[in-house]
């Protein structure tokens, strides 16, 4: 980062109306009150902080003045992609705030995400009572899909349906969608207010301290680790094989493999392994020297990790166009069974692929906090008319960011890193290429 302009927010035009939390608040309200002069800088480490002209970042939350009149405005609300846990918690504070605080006319509800918006699927109006205990629940009750987006259809709806705020919530596909669309509605000259509530269950998105979602899921899988662990103690020479998510990042299976303390092995998408068939280095010769040690092992693996052992080609792309990943999970399952078989050593594999339990369950007490305050800030934005941002957490703050910066890069686990050194520290794996 180095431009100052590139973190700048756009407006939509000059606010002119009061914040209807200046006349509820009274004489507190000034102090809660935002404006794009309340700023922080991007960067916390000295080294960056003492070199030059610094890039900040706009602070989230509620501004005195608003570019539209609450009770003319209508906003809708839509999820793409995959599951997560919080997806209701994040609609239903958004409906809380919009309707209940600002008093929105009417807030619609969009089935199936992109997909719903461009093909017409009736919306649903959302209303605050309707929704008193949806953030109790799993899932997303609005639907979520992935879909190839059309630009032109989905715009037409959005001016059809007469929305002038526009929450979309989902990952790194997801804000791309939002900023065609941005882009096209600033083409025909439409004021709508364009927010992205960033949601990626494997904690990938660029700039953002932590995604929603990713605290719940953690926990989740490692519950799932300690069963694994306890069905691997329990049998002569057991190995749990946990495959967790994360396709092209290992936060959740760092992260429960620090909280469970229980596993022998962690492999993630960042750092390559071999299987050593043959040699001493290797997986299975590790494993092997494992099982002689302690009689038990317990190994973690995301999805995307050993893709090298793969052809790619044969495998093919999904709906939305990502390759398409080889099943690491069963592959693992087979070569272990295979190896100890081969020397005539037995073992007892338990494998465990609870993907799905990660992404429906219910947010936890953290996730469901995190995601209000979310939904907060990015309603206080879109009303005072920024649009084509997100609102995200850096350096423990709530921010303004644009959405092409979020969408620049995926964020990894670093191989050298602290977080990777505290799950090599926690293993004691050794070197397995």
């Amino acid at each position: 980062m180095s431009a100052l302009s590139s973190t700048e927010i756009p407006r939509l035009g000059p606010a002119r109306y009061d914040s209807p939390f200046f006349a509820r608040l009274g004489e507190r309200a000034e102090r809660y009150f935002h404006d794009e002069t309340r700023r922080m800088l991007f960067d916390d480490e000295l080294p960056l902080v003492g070199s030059g002209e610094q890039t900040t970042l706009e602070l989230a939350g509620p501004r005195r003045r608003i570019y539209f009149e609450p009770q003319r405005a209508s906003a809708a609300i839509l999820c793409s992609g995959g599951l997560c846990p919080g997806l209701n918690d994040v609609i239903h504070g958004l409906v809380q705030v919009l309707r209940g605080r600002y008093g929105l006319r009417r807030v619609l509800g969009i089935r199936y995400g992109y997909d719903g918006l461009q093909r017409g699927v009736p919306p649903i109006a959302l209303y605050e009572a309707q929704l008193s205990r949806v953030h109790e629940q799993g899932g997303c009750f609005l639907g979520t899909a992935r879909c190839k987006l059309d630009i032109e259809a989905c715009v037409a709806r959005l001016i059809a349906e007469e929305v002038d705020l526009l929450f979309a919530i989902g990952g790194d596909g997801s804000m791309r969608g939002a900023i065609a669309i941005a882009d096209e509605l600033a083409r025909r000259g439409r004021a709508l207010s364009v927010v992205g509530v960033p949601k990626t269950i494997d904690n990938d998105l660029q700039v953002i301290d932590q995604s929603f979602g990713f605290d719940t899921a953690f926990s989740t899988a490692m519950r799932v680790i300690r069963s694994a662990h306890a069905e691997a103690f329990s049998a002569p020479r057991g190995v749990g094989l946990v495959k967790l998510m994360g396709r092209h990042s290992g936060f959740i299976a760092c992260w429960a493999t620090l909280a469970s303390s229980d596993v022998s092995f962690c492999l993630i998408p960042e750092v390559r392994f071999s299987l050593g068939r043959e040699g001493e280095r290797g997986l299975l010769p590790a494993l092997m020297r494992r099982l002689e040690e302690k009689d038990h092992a317990v190994v973690v693996v995301a999805e995307g990790a050993g893709q090298e052992h793969f052809d790619p080609a044969a495998l093919g792309r999904d709906p939305s166009g990502n390759q398409k990943l080889g099943d690491i999970g069963r592959f693992l399952a087979r070569e272990i069974e295979e190896h100890f078989t081969r020397r005539g050593e037995p073992v007892v594999l338990k494998y465990i692929d609870p993907s799905y339990i990660l992404r429906s369950v219910p947010a936890n007490a953290t996730d469901s906090a995190y995601c209000l305050r979310l939904a907060q800030h990015a309603a206080h934005g879109a009303m005072a008319g920024l649009t084509r941002f997100v609102v995200g957490q850096r350096h423990g703050r709530f921010v303004y960011l644009p959405m092409e910066l979020v969408v620049k890069g995926r964020r990894q686990v670093d191989p050298d890193g602290d977080l990777w050194l505290s799950v090599l520290e926690s293993t004691g794996q050794p070197s397995l290429v």
